[in-house]
């Protein structure tokens, strides 16, 4: 326990904590998340094309966790900024997209190494765009936007800094016989506690949480939601994480994470479901329209990203430019997507795909 916030905390607890931290709820919780997880898992890969989870949640990830840090974007403009379709990027949506990067460059290092100290540096420097250090000057805390208190303040020196994310690398890689899920949650808690960064920590720490997932093979890919969760119940999230620090409360904090992993998983395997769904009544309308056109590959496409250019059907090696403009133009007269013209830009948007995205909340 520490009652401090002025003070750093140097002597962050090891983990896992002296408690027994596997109470009867939490191991009804983590047995509800696993298996969320696994049906996410099964249903991706019986998907025909998983591109669709591959572009579009690590971009709703990166929003979500973007904006619990007031890094404000719409999801259509992100959206339109990846497609290369937004000429003017404020800076909210680049440090969106850097996330993304981030998360991308961090699922990738997996294949290398384990995730280490390093990884977490290597993460925070994409999210930054420039690199990232370890703190090595006083003065950084968490505090009340509005009254300037102190809510928390982290450990201070950088020796003891590294001393400490060292105990937390070992934590991952030890063989303590805790259940992943309860492990991401504990070693989630400890890095932003830690906090090693002069920024980023939230962000770094968000991505840290897929991958631990992904490298304890309850994940394949990182297409879990999980910041939606977050940011939904952003006060409840700081509630519980600082309850940690100030009365050892391991099993709310708990909670709270394994219900947001059941949430996310859930609501993604719905988005799943309900996007495969309408990939195939898209086909069969873009047969009957005209049974000429490559309905397997324009459906499929249409619905692995809500804005569609030319370009994306001329780069795919479906038809020239101009061949490849005629049947967007017909599909979007036809009713089946809707055309927009941006600055110098023609997009094509899937609007049905786009409501899904956006106006499906996550479940309670």
């Amino acid at each position: 326990m520490w009652n401090h916030p002025d003070r750093p905390f140097q002597d962050l607890p090891a983990l896992p904590p002296s408690v027994d931290v596997e109470t009867p709820a939490v191991l009804k919780a983590t047995i509800t998340a696993s298996r969320a997880l696994a049906r996410l898992d099964g249903a991706y890969n019986r998907l025909p094309d998983p591109t669709m989870l591959i572009n579009l949640i690590p971009l709703m990830e990166a929003q979500a966790s973007s904006e619990i840090e007031n890094i404000v974007t719409t999801n259509d403009e992100l959206f339109k900024a990846a497609n290369g379709a937004l000429q003017d990027m404020t800076p909210q949506v680049k440090e969106a997209l850097r996330y993304r990067e981030a998360l991308r460059a961090g699922h990738e290092s997996l294949a290398a190494r384990p995730i280490t100290t390093q990884t977490a540096i290597d993460v925070c420097s994409r999210i930054q765009g420039r690199p990232a250090a370890i703190r090595n000057q006083p003065g950084t805390y968490i505090g009340n936007a509005s009254t300037g208190a102190h809510i928390y303040t982290p450990p201070e020196g950088q020796h003891v800094i590294l001393d400490h994310l060292s105990a937390w690398e070992r934590f991952l890689h030890d063989d303590h016989g805790l259940d992943p899920l309860v492990a991401m949650a504990l070693a989630h808690y400890q890095f932003e506690a830690i906090h090693p960064f002069f920024d980023g920590n939230g962000r770094t720490g968000r991505i840290l949480n897929l991958l631990m997932l992904i490298e304890t093979g309850l994940l394949e890919l990182p297409v879990l939601y999980l910041s939606g969760h977050i940011l939904r119940h952003k006060d409840t999230y700081y509630e519980r994480l600082n309850a940690v620090t100030r009365e050892d409360a391991w099993e709310p904090w708990l909670l709270f994470m394994l219900a947001g992993v059941e949430s996310t998983a859930t609501w993604t395997l719905d988005l799943v479901e309900s996007t495969d769904s309408m990939r195939t009544s898209l086909q069969d309308s873009i047969r009957a329209l005209d049974p000429k056109l490559p309905a397997v590959s324009l459906s499929r496409m249409l619905c692995s990203q809500p804005y569609m250019r030319i370009d994306n059907v001329v780069d795919a090696g479906l038809a020239q430019r101009q061949t490849a403009s005629r049947w967007l133009t017909l599909l979007a007269n036809s009713g089946l997507i809707t055309k927009e013209k941006i600055g110098r830009h023609v997009l094509f948007i899937n609007t049905e795909l786009l409501s899904m995205l956006f106006h499906t909340p996550l479940p309670e």
